[in-house]
């Protein structure tokens, strides 16, 4: 299940990034556009797609982080616990064909 939420993680930075991707491009394509309140407005634009950047970059590496802190802790776990650990891959294989046999 850790996985699907990692990829799921995954697929939402690649989204955003896009989606900041996107925005920069709207606002190079809409630079001719003069006036005050245009240019305020894309000003905005850049500080929030800045900020935005930064907290995905920031996200994306707390993301990175916790994930190989929990591999570790598992590997950890299965070295110190060899026996527990087969049994309870056992256990969810035995679960998971049972759940798949009824289908």
């Amino acid at each position: 299940m850790s996985e699907a939420i990692q990829l799921s993680k995954e697929k939402l930075v690649q989204d955003l990034h896009q989606g900041v991707a996107d925005a920069e491009e709207l606002l190079r394509l809409t630079a001719d556009n003069v006036g005050e309140s245009a240019t305020e407005l894309r000003q905005r634009m850049r500080d929030r797609l800045s900020r935005t950047k930064d907290e995905l970059t920031h996200l994306q590496h707390v993301t990175v982080a916790k994930a190989k802190a929990a591999g570790h802790a598992t590997d950890e776990y299965v070295h110190e616990h060899p026996w527990k650990s087969i049994g309870i891959a056992a256990g969810l294989g035995l679960v998971v064909g049972l759940l798949i046999s009824r289908r």
